[in-house]
């Protein structure tokens, strides 16, 4: 089968973009192929593309992606083929319409969220149960103080923290930040360009 991807064979601007056909193979046991219907955009793909990051070259970019499962190999036991997916993976490539990947990257995507939504909030919620229960864990009753809380890792935060208990008070740089976090769940929060957040908590 034959796929659009963007691939990378110098690092550069915006312009060491280019738009490949490449031939995908069969899966093999452990991977699933995924057709796209929404890849996540972020900043560390840029690091990528410009060098900032060493990648070997030629390579692809994106590490966030939603879609269909098309084929699938022969060991795979979570995943069918029709199956709603989304993943966040260390092996670039997402910037293609369809690909080859380990299926132990990929989960199940409820119906009731979009495939923008899933593509979009893999990396970031990782990272907020990775910071609430693998750096340290945090339990209903425990008080945070989350920086950046009106950013998309911080806004999943607030969410999370509200869903479990827990007192987080956020920081931010606008009151209309400040706003943000408090709607999406946030106890409290503090403006750091106006007050000083250490002496505030």
């Amino acid at each position: 089968m034959k796929t659009i991807a963007v691939i990378i064979n110098k690092t550069g601007g915006a312009d060491a973009l280019d738009y490949t056909e490449v031939t995908l193979s069969e899966p093999k046991n452990d991977q699933i192929q995924i057709d796209h219907k929404a890849i996540g955009l972020n900043f560390i793909d840029i690091y990528f593309r410009s060098g900032v990051y060493p990648v070997q070259l030629p390579t692809g970019l994106g590490m966030e992606g939603a879609g269909v499962v098309t084929a699938i190999g022969s060991q795979v036991k979570h995943l069918k083929i029709g199956d709603r997916v989304a993943y966040a993976s260390n092996q670039m490539g997402a910037y293609c319409q369809s690909r080859i990947m380990s299926a132990t990257h990929v989960c199940k995507l409820p119906d009731e969220i979009s495939f923008e939504q899933g593509a979009a909030i893999m990396l970031k919620g990782l990272t907020v149960e990775y910071l609430f229960h693998r750096t340290t864990e945090i339990n209903a009753g425990d008080v945070v103080l989350f920086h950046a809380a009106a950013g998309g890792v911080g806004l999943i935060a607030c969410q999370w923290a509200r869903s479990e208990g827990i007192t987080l008070i956020g920081t931010a740089g606008t009151d209309e930040k400040c706003d943000l976090a408090l709607s999406n769940g946030a106890t409290h929060v503090i403006n750091y360009k106006k007050e000083n957040f250490k002496d505030k908590v």
